[in-house]
């Protein structure tokens, strides 16, 4: 039987293209000790890849091996806001997941300036030079993948979140100009930009607006967090990890440059 696909003239994409085999490909993982990072580690092991698993959070990676036996893991723990000390990270990587993030909830004329540089340190600067040191690599094989988790805070602002969403609106550009240079050379580069996920970073986020706004956690839930979402509930990690993962896949080789909302309707508005 022949596919709509065929009978135009052009080639068919199975289903298997949706479940990609890294068998034989490294794939690095920042913030990779909790949240959208351990799910990720985990999604890339289940099809193959070697993963590096990047995080401040010694304890935390030592869990996620634990917990995780069969799987091919090297847990590094790094500073990631440490420029300096990324040069003891690998730069061989196939797929690069830019992940590691931290939050600070303050009006602008109250931001801490430290605190402020940090973030762009950790979020914005960190992956570009993640992304530089592994594109060579990327371009000697002709396949690679860079994939920046963002956040719907890349396309849209919120108040009292002025560094967050300075460096996810940074990320954003830095993806898309890695997208146009890595082209001729098999490399995609993509942004995945979920609402609030159900991570240690949101759940801290919560106490920090209740007092930031003098109201309690559950109204910070239901009136700040769920009020601009259609889909009223938080995206769990593992559905963030699938995008990641399908970002690799046969199916998505001609999806670059893109800003991919898992956002419950966010930027439906």
């Amino acid at each position: 039987m022949t596919t709509r696909n065929q009978r135009l003239g052009g080639p068919s994409t199975p289903l298997s293209a949706l479940a990609p085999d890294l068998s034989g490909r490294h794939v690095l993982v920042t913030g990779a000790a909790s949240g959208i990072g351990a799910a990720c580690v985990a999604a890339f092991a289940a099809v193959g890849a070697r993963v590096t698993a990047a995080d401040l959070d010694e304890g935390g990676l030592t869990d996620l091996v634990t917990e995780l036996p069969e799987a091919r893991i090297d847990a590094r723990a790094i500073d990631l806001a440490d420029l300096d000390a990324l040069s003891r990270l690998p730069t061989d990587a196939d797929v690069l997941v830019n992940n590691a993030g931290i939050q600070h909830v303050s009006p602008v004329h109250e931001f801490p300036v430290e605190r402020f540089d940090l973030i762009q340190r950790l979020m914005l600067h960190a992956p570009f030079r993640l992304v530089r040191a592994n594109l060579p690599h990327m371009y000697a094989r002709g396949w690679g993948r860079i994939i920046n988790v963002s956040s719907v805070h890349g396309l849209r602002a919120s108040a009292f979140k002025s560094a967050y969403v300075t460096a996810k609106h940074g990320l954003e550009g830095l993806s898309k100009v890695v997208a146009l240079e890595g082209a001729e050379h098999g490399v995609t580069s993509n942004c995945l930009n979920p609402s609030y996920v159900r991570t240690p970073l949101v759940e801290k986020q919560i106490a920090d607006q209740a007092a930031t706004h003098g109201i309690s956690e559950e109204e910070v839930l239901e009136e700040v967090m769920l009020s601009p979402v259609a889909l009223k509930r938080l995206v769990e990690v593992d559905e963030v990890a699938a995008m990641a993962l399908f970002l690799c896949s046969p199916a998505a080789t001609s999806i670059t440059g893109s800003s991919l909302p898992v956002d419950c309707g966010w930027t439906a508005h």
